[in-house]
């Protein structure tokens, strides 16, 4: 994908601060540290579009990005730290439920897992809650750069046996490497031409 343009639209909590929903958009989502900021970075060729931090928990607002205008691209904040505040950390799940169940140009959301874990708690219920309300999900296995070849294969299959899916369902990245960065935007052209689903034959 040929990146003409990227920019930051707007931060936002509730549904009054989204902007107008005009264009394909695709969510991003992961526990913290996953490497969110930078695989959105590495998609869209840029290198500080989403500012990235070691400390995990940095994203706490729902932020939107537009890319080459025909897309638009959301963060959402990462689940999974404890170490947030307690009272925080209890808004963000109905802020992003909220987001995830209202916004009816959202094409998928793209489930990124830190290739070196096995899914826990949080991972499961995400894509669980993503199934029960019909929502496309894109498979996204993170930091591929962090193991060899051979390793790379070995936790595929353990992390799609633990979530009872297909291992060729998942795409390997590594925002170090660009592995997978090609794969990934293909899928994501191919959901954001794809007509709704009651209007498909």
């Amino acid at each position: 994908m040929l990146i003409k343009s990227a920019e930051f639209v707007t931060s936002a909590a509730r549904p009054q601060q989204y902007p107008p929903g005009t264009l394909p958009e695709f969510a991003f989502a992961g526990r913290s540290n996953v490497g969110k900021s930078s695989l959105i970075n590495t998609l869209v060729s840029r290198k500080k579009l989403v500012l990235t931090s070691s400390t995990p928990g940095k994203t706490r607002l729902i932020n939107f990005f537009r890319v080459n205008e025909a897309f638009m691209f959301v963060d959402l904040p990462g689940y999974g730290y404890a170490r947030g505040p307690e009272t925080e950390r209890r808004q963000w799940k109905p802020m992003i439920e909220q987001y995830l169940s209202s916004r009816e140009n959202l094409m998928a959301v793209v489930v990124l897992l830190d290739i070196r874990r096995t899914p826990g708690t949080e991972d499961l219920q995400l894509l669980g809650w993503l199934d029960r309300h019909e929502i496309a999900s894109v498979l996204v296995v993170t930091k591929s750069d962090k193991l060899s070849k051979s390793s790379q294969a070995r936790q595929l299959e353990l992390i799609a046996g633990t979530l009872r899916a297909d291992p060729d369902d998942w795409v390997l990245f590594s925002s170090k490497s660009r592995q997978g960065r090609d794969a990934l935007w293909k899928r994501i052209a191919d959901l954001a031409a794809a007509p709704p689903e009651d209007e498909r034959a």
